[in-house]
């Protein structure tokens, strides 16, 4: 885990990205990559796209997205998605993902970072909270609004 780098999503490295796997029922917890890589499309200039790297080999993605004018005070940085392969999760890729975003949003002068998950026992709930986040709300469908006070 020493080499374990934060770069930025690219033409060189997607393939690696939607090639991620999952463990068995994390698959209705997570969107695929290419669907974050298809919203950075639309608002490039408040999405914060990343892979980790661990040597040469694409380990994790994370999207975050800083958006100062958001009507709602959780979209103005929020947690959008975190996929670690299944073969790395539990050896701290993903807590070394989200300190990367948390850094992003201090450097950005933001006070909170928010991520929403939906509920389910194979969901990324202990995850979250593991990383400090806590539940500050819900949303209208049921998915829980956690901040992580940065």
């Amino acid at each position: 885990m020493a080499d374990l780098q934060v770069v930025e999503l690219s033409a060189s490295n997607i393939a690696a990205a939607n090639a991620l796997t999952l463990k068995p029922g994390q698959e209705q917890f997570v969107a695929p990559v290419s669907y974050s890589a298809a919203a950075a499309v639309s608002n490039p200039a408040t999405t914060w796209q990343r892979v980790i790297v661990d040597g040469d080999e694409v380990v994790a993605f994370i999207m975050g997205s800083f958006d100062s004018d958001a009507d709602s005070e959780e979209f103005k940085s929020i947690l959008w998605r975190i996929n670690v392969d299944a073969n790395d999760q539990g050896r701290g890729v993903g807590k070394f993902a989200v300190a990367a975003l948390a850094d992003e949003a201090r450097a950005r002068t933001q006070k909170r970072l928010y991520v929403i998950w939906e509920p389910g026992e194979l969901g990324p709930e202990a995850f979250f909270l593991r990383m400090g986040f806590v539940p500050v709300g819900e949303t209208q469908y049921g998915e829980v609004v956690g901040a992580l006070d940065l």
